[in-house]
């Protein structure tokens, strides 16, 4: 498939006066953050500020960012009308949700007007539930028995890998528990796919429960709406989980090519590893022993060869069945001079497919520490060829290790939307966004549970991140690859923000800038920077209340600091993430719970304390006012900003609101 972008016939694009906005902001931002690093730096209070330049770089980069975002910000023309004959199955997962909210979506669901199947996705495998959708005359789809508890379950991936071999839906409507349809969702949403290249079409995510001050942020006006639609302009739009609907041959395609990937990879450790066994054998042997020294470079051409015909793309069958037979033979030519050396390798090669009783195993499994054993060890010639014989025939064409074969929803990350959508974006597959509001859902009730929520969002996105780096993918679009980037480079906020509440406080403390000086050449970049990239930001929110998602982008600090240390900790070192699904219910909280903001809280002291010191200071001279002034202004902001978290850990949901 190739890659293209929506037609201008689509619907509107920006127009030439904000495009300028945006392009007289950019220049502006790398103009100042050059002089920044070239000129003002104070390299004197090096350990200050070089984190504040560094920081700086992070938001005019971020800035730039949503400037490329809004470049080409598509609002859509209204669909055609649905594809004639096409079959829905509409999937509601649910894991240990209420009864009562699951069955009210998936009444919904069964009042939805265009005719599908409707299907919920037990992941508790409740009985109770199990009764009420049959009472209901819903289907109810719980794990197969192929998922064993050996296995990995994968949460909602899992959950929803699982169904898509259970159903057979032409598209697939996917809605969290929580998340009530209106009626013509599908006659609003189903037209997009008359395009064949059409893989998904996601809608916004609206809470009912949330009052207007929204103390949590839980409403997301900026991203359901500018945001997705700027992605959309550069076919990046991507699935949120919820509220979508998906192509299944798109999704299929994607565990196919998902499945090829995991056996090439298997098949390039086992010859990797098979080299150097090769390389450790060729040097214990002498240079009398012909034959020996034959069948090993035998082998290692076809090893040789076998990887080339990797890179070449050929079958997989014929390159492992064409290498099994070269070192077959080479194996034969070989004589029995050394019967015990054989023997030991031998046993050796039969104690890794013993299973856990020490009896004799089906199948041979090399995990990694088995593959470093392998290649370490000192192995006579036809021990070597054996031990490579077994590691070709080990690799895992039915992967067994995983409880379906084929998994087409990307299981590399807690939240399995973002890697899934890139998937598709990369083989060519097209997104929308459709901007109008189809389902109603329920937001988190109280701090506790929305931090874990958050925390979930920032793991998996840098999972992702690390794992599937959108800059070394093939298939994706420069665009693509960074409007993707865009989205994961937003969580690593947290680092910039302790630069900016620290150097504040240190200059009221001590009198230690981190510019060289507060001068005219200073303000006169700044300054002009900061009011376009605001008045930019004004003009494509279009009235949207977008302070309170602003305030969560640096008051969450230690949550998106967190995020990344402990992703980073599970993907490098196979650390947990403390993983928790986000509760859908409000949580019985008996006391404020200050300790969940005990870090912004830290900080809102220390630049309190730092104010009155600075004060202090001012009055016996020893800084001056313009510098006194400048940080006690970013103080005042800081505070501004960190403050919501305070409403936040004292809210008990939107009926009590009043209350508090």
């Amino acid at each position: 498939m190739r890659h293209q972008l929506p037609h201008a016939a689509a619907g509107r694009y920006p127009s030439p006066w904000l495009r300028a906005l945006i392009l007289l902001t950019v220049i502006l931002g790398v103009n100042y953050i050059v002089w920044r690093w070239l000129g003002s730096v104070n390299w004197s209070a090096w350990w200050i500020a070089v984190p504040l330049v560094v920081a700086e770089t992070y938001s005019v980069i971020d800035s730039q960012l949503f400037g490329l975002t809004m470049w080409r910000t598509l609002r859509r023309n209204p669909p055609e009308p649905p594809p004639e004959g096409a079959t829905v199955d509409v999937f509601i997962t649910t894991y240990n949700e209420p009864i009562e909210m699951v069955m009210a979506t998936a009444q919904a669901a069964l009042d939805i007007r265009y005719p599908h199947s409707t299907w919920i996705l037990d992941d508790g495998d409740r009985r109770e539930l199990a009764a009420a959708a049959a009472e209901k005359g819903v289907g109810y789809i719980t794990r197969s028995a192929h998922w064993t508890q050996d296995k990995p379950r994968h949460a909602k991936a899992g959950n929803l890998n699982n169904a898509l071999f259970e159903t057979d839906g032409e598209f697939i409507l996917m809605l969290d528990a929580d998340q009530v349809p209106v009626p013509e969702i599908l006659d609003r949403t189903l037209g997009y796919f008359r395009d064949p290249y059409m893989a998904l079409v996601q809608t916004p995510q609206f809470f009912h429960n949330v009052p207007v001050s929204d103390p949590l942020g839980s409403q997301a006006p900026l991203f359901y709406g500018p945001i997705q639609q700027g992605k959309d302009g550069w076919n990046a739009a991507y699935f949120c989980g919820s509220n979508a609907v998906l192509r299944r041959e798109a999704l299929m395609q994607l565990g196919i090519r998902g499945y090829v990937r995991a056996i090439e990879e298997g098949i390039k450790r086992a010859l990797y590893t098979a080299d150097k066994i090769l390389k450790q054998t060729a040097g214990q042997i002498g240079s009398d022993e012909r034959e020996a020294q034959a069948a090993l470079d035998a082998v290692r051409d076809a090893v040789r060869d076998a990887r080339r015909e990797l890179r070449d793309k050929r079958a997989l069958a014929d390159i492992t069945f064409t290498f099994q037979q070269r070192v077959d033979a080479a194996a034969r030519t070989l004589v029995d001079s050394d019967i015990l050396a054989m023997r030991a390798d031998l046993e050796m090669i039969a104690a890794m497919g013993a299973d856990a009783d020490g009896g004799p195993s089906a199948d041979l499994v090399f995990d990694d520490e088995a593959l470093a054993t392998l290649a370490d060890r000192e192995w006579s010639p036809l021990g070597a060829i054996e031990s490579i014989r077994a590691l070709i025939r080990a690799v895992d064409v039915d992967r067994d290790d995983e409880a379906q074969p084929v998994l087409p929803m990307a299981t590399i990350s807690v939240t399995e939307d973002m890697a899934t959508c890139m998937r598709l974006h990369s083989m060519g597959w097209r997104s929308a966004y459709h901007h109008e509001k189809l389902c109603e859902g329920l937001a988190p009730e109280d701090a506790g549970t929305m931090l874990t929520q958050r925390l979930r969002w920032a793991q998996g996105t840098i999972q992702v991140m690390l794992r599937e780096n959108p800059f070394v993918q093939k298939g994706l679009s420069l665009g693509q690859k960074l409007m993707y980037w865009s989205t994961m480079y937003s969580y690593l906020a947290g680092f910039a923000a302790l630069a900016y509440i620290a150097a504040p406080a240190i200059y009221l403390i001590s009198g230690i800038m981190p510019v060289q000086a507060y001068s005219w050449d200073f303000f006169g970049r700044l300054i002009p920077f900061l009011v376009l990239n605001q008045l930019m930001f004004i003009i494509i929110s279009r009235g949207t209340p977008t302070w309170r998602g602003q305030q969560y982008s640096l008051a969450l600090f230690p949550v998106w600091i967190r995020a990344c240390v402990t992703a980073f900790r599970n993907v490098y070192f196979g650390r947990p993430l403390g993983f928790a699904v986000t509760p859908k219910t409000r949580q019985a909280i008996d006391a404020t719970p200050w300790h969940l903001v005990r870090w912004q809280l830290a900080a809102m002291a220390m630049l309190i304390v730092a104010s009155v010191i600075g004060i202090v200071q001012l009055y016996y001279g020893a800084i001056s006012v313009l510098g006194v002034g400048v940080n006690l202004f970013w103080v005042l902001f800081d505070l501004l900003i960190l403050s919501v978290v305070i409403q936040a850990v004292r809210y008990r949901g939107h009926r009590t609101e009043g209350a508090v």
